[in-house]
């Protein structure tokens, strides 16, 4: 099994979408700092994961998930749980787009 994923910062208040083929160890690693693009914003917290039978369909989710309209879906369907618990725990305002 491969996965696709998405991660919440505790500090900063920002998610985070990748793929790998161990889950747990991935997550350990962005807790740990060894993830060079996430070190800044530790800890981490898993809000979301799916299951893809190949890596190629996990980082498609991925890329699909990093684009404005998959930014969209993933934000209205799948972590809008963590999005209103995030608001009572100190989010100032929505995602921001790059």
């Amino acid at each position: 099994m491969y996965y696709c994923y998405i991660l919440l910062s505790s500090k900063s208040h920002i998610f985070y979408f990748g793929s790998a083929k161990d889950l747990e160890l991935r997550i350990r690693q962005h807790n740990t700092g060894e993830v060079k693009s996430t070190k800044s914003y530790i800890p981490w917290k898993l809000v979301w994961y799916g299951a893809f039978g190949t890596e190629i369909e996990a980082r498609d989710f991925e890329r699909y998930l990093k684009s404005g309209s998959g930014k969209a879906f993933a934000y209205k369907r799948l972590v809008s749980v963590a999005l209103r618990k995030d608001f009572v725990k100190g989010r100032k305002g929505s995602p921001k787009r790059k």
